[in-house]
């Protein structure tokens, strides 16, 4: 990822390590010769499709959809089972029609309750501008830039996902305890129709991002079109389709009608829990406090999150569109699903060391992530575990010709593994799995999904800054050579 400028350069275009120690520099040749930048327009998705990727393509399109479909039915039919359905295919005492007839009808009560929440969450994210950031203490929320475009251009954001998230919430418990307005146990109770119009959601933006980029493009010069049209559909055309000045694409969808959501879902099936066995298991307050402390977390900083290679580096499709709108909602919540099919209450010892795990792998996801944004914010002039930061002095090209300066960091969790903010992750991710219990499989999915969705980043990220930062980016890696587990992997 690209981080902050800085101007020490050694002559003849060879670029420097900048070690700070006892506020003396020393710099440190990288590599003789070229420095390899990027050449215009090599930042994002691929500009040429072979037959492997576009079969995967059509895979994942067709895969995605029948796969949430069938965990939905798994849950609702067979107590999360994820066997039992196919066990009793290939037996013969059932038949693919028959799991087709177990989908979920439509219902025009789901719809309404679809639309009136994308209607509120569009409302507070375009027509509610930010207060928390002048009443809280440390927040910074309001108009924000975000990171320089392939096009050279910086876009603002409105950044006020905390105070939706928090307004949502309050409503929620609100009316769960005080107005009555309709169940606390809502979205469960509507999960199934609720998947039908989050379907809908999906495809309809991803098709509408797909025309938009074709015929009004937000930015024309930060468009990318590949050889294949399936593939352009996935993967997004447009870098930041917008609608106006403000309604962004990318990070409303990215974090707006599913991560709002997420919390709300697992709070609804508390409630459902508490419906039907008359009481919440430990196993469900683990799941909502650690997944909530997740969500709250990405909301206080979703400043950074405009940083980050979902919005620095991906273009706005399929993949985006319908990705946060059905399986971020779907399959990151299986754990709270799972547990009011399945309750679990954990022993002591289990339950404390869930806590401990959650909570620790939180720590450092955290703790990596400040440590970039504090480096990025003071240009390097800061101290990482009480010493001046190492770095790695690069420079890339943007589309437009201009050279920008970058300094990839070197020290504290940076200098440990290139990715360790996902180790931290990964950490909270088995957590949530762990707490269900080993009685069945579809809890731990969650954590499958995420080792190979961030390893798959980690590589994505790596080819990205190899191709944007040239012989620059193999120094680096030689500097710091692991990236997920020190001395592992």
């Amino acid at each position: 990822m690209a981080k902050v400028q800085q101007r020490t350069r050694m002559p003849s275009g060879s670029e420097t390590v900048v070690l700070e120690r006892n506020s003396q520099q020393e710099d440190i040749k990288v590599a003789n010769g070229a420095s390899s930048p990027i050449k215009a327009g090599q930042w994002g998705r691929a500009w040429e499709v072979n037959l492997f990727t576009y079969v995967g393509v059509l895979v994942l399109l067709t895969a995605c959809p029948l796969l949430v479909l069938y965990f939905y039915i798994a849950c609702d039919k067979y107590q999360c089972s994820l066997t039992t359905p196919l066990l009793e295919v290939y037996y013969g005492e059932a038949t693919l029609h028959d799991l087709w007839l177990k989908a979920p009808a439509m219902t025009a009560k789901a719809w309404k309750i679809g639309a009136i929440w994308l209607a509120w969450q569009i409302f507070l994210y375009v027509g509610l501008p930010d207060v928390f950031h002048k009443i809280i203490p440390g927040y910074v929320g309001g108009v924000r830039p975000g990171a320089r475009t392939p096009a050279g251009l910086v876009n603002d954001y409105n950044v006020n996902g905390l105070q939706a998230w928090a307004i949502t919430h309050i409503v929620f418990f609100a009316n769960a305890f005080y107005f009555h307005w309709f169940s606390p146990t809502i979205i469960f109770d509507n999960w199934g129709g609720l998947l039908w119009f989050a379907n809908a959601v999906g495809y309809a933006v991803s098709i509408f991002a797909f025309v938009k980029a074709h015929y009004f493009p937000t930015c024309a010069e930060d468009r990318k079109f590949s050889s294949n049209s399936v593939y352009d559909f996935m993967m997004g055309v447009e870098f930041n389709p917008r609608i106006g000045k403000w309604f962004d694409f990318k990070l409303f969808f990215n974090g707006r009608p599913g991560i709002v959501a997420w919390t709300l879902i697992n709070l609804s099936a508390a409630f459902k829990q508490y419906e039907l066995y008359g009481h919440v298991t430990n196993s469900m307050i683990l799941v909502n406090v650690l997944q909530a402390m997740y969500v709250t977390d990405y909301f206080w900083n979703e400043h950074w999150y405009l940083h980050t290679i979902d919005i620095c580096h991906d273009h706005f499709g399929w993949y985006l569109g319908w990705g946060d709108s059905v399986w971020l909602p779907w399959m990151y919540t299986l754990q709270g699903q799972y547990l009011v099919y399945n309750p679990v209450q954990l022993s002591t010892f289990h339950c404390l060391a869930m806590w401990m795990l959650g909570l620790g792998g939180y720590y450092i996801f955290r703790a990596v992530n400040r440590q970039k944004d504090l480096f990025r914010r003071t240009d390097g002039n800061c101290l990482i575990w009480g010493k001046p930061p190492k770095y790695l002095q690069c420079s890339y090209i943007s589309s437009d010709g201009k050279k920008h300066q970058s300094k990839l960091l070197l020290s504290g969790w940076w200098g440990l593994a290139r990715h360790f903010n996902y180790t931290g992750d990964l950490m909270g991710c088995l957590a949530y799995c762990m707490s269900c219990g080993f009685g069945h499989l579809l809890p731990y999915f969650y954590m499958v999904f995420m080792l190979i969705l961030l390893i798959h980043r980690c590589l994505r990220d790596e080819e990205r800054c190899r191709s944007k930062y040239g012989n620059q980016w193999d120094k680096y890696e030689s500097l710091v050579p692991y990236r997920l587990i020190p001395g592992i992997f």
